[in-house]
């Protein structure tokens, strides 16, 4: 019997775990999920200006808003970028298929769904 106490505590502890991770950003996808960045966000801490939620897959994308090549993107947490800039978090509810635009850090996030754009 007291083995199975401790199973069952181990198992409420594994659940408060991975309520508090999940707790660590505002988006309704875990923490460890993949997102793409630019280095200049990563590495050079450019702002990030631009957000999409792309429709097909439902990954996001955080970027300075500057013109980039293949070689520029980084694979990063979500976390990792919730982590550099906290004010995304406003965007967690934004469905696949939009994106979100601003002209400065301090600047209100202009969402936009991209099917207008056609």
């Amino acid at each position: 019997m007291r083995y199975l106490k401790y199973i069952q505590k181990d198992s409420v502890d594994i659940k408060r775990k991975q309520m508090e991770e999940n707790n660590l950003t505002p988006f309704a996808d875990a923490p460890d999920t993949a997102v793409i960045t630019c280095c200049h966000v990563t590495d050079d801490r450019a702002p990030i200006l631009y957000v999409s939620h792309d429709e097909d897959d439902g990954m996001w994308q955080f970027l300075c808003g500057g013109e980039h090549s293949d070689d520029d993107a980084k694979i990063v947490s979500l976390r990792y970028i919730y982590e550099l800039d906290h004010s995304i978090g406003q965007l967690k509810d934004m469905r696949c298929g939009c994106y979100a635009e601003r002209e400065s850090p301090a600047g209100e996030w202009t969402v936009t769904d991209s099917e207008q754009n056609i």
